[in-house]
């Protein structure tokens, strides 16, 4: 337990941020998952469709700091090659 106030205000807003991150996280998960489902089985309107609400989820989780901007340009990348792949 912190022993001053300010350290029990850090420990307040550190936890905010903690839940707060890992629901950011947990968004990417899930849109990626549907990008990725929608690639396996085919269909390619679909996965342009999955490929930009992804794409969108992580530029909002690099503005809010809960992934790294490189990160999220890299991910964007490589999902992006993996819907150029598809015939």
């Amino acid at each position: 337990m912190p022993n001053k106030k300010s350290a029990e205000r850090r420990m307040r807003s550190s936890a905010r941020r903690q839940s707060r991150n890992a629901a950011a996280k947990g968004r990417l998960k899930t849109f990626e998952k549907q990008f990725l489902a929608a690639v396996l089985a085919g269909n390619k309107d679909v996965a342009a469709r999955a490929l930009r609400e992804v794409s969108s989820v992580y530029d909002k989780a690099a503005k809010g700091g809960v992934v790294a901007k490189a990160k999220a340009n890299r991910k964007k990348s490589r999902l992006a090659v993996r819907l150029a792949a598809m015939k």
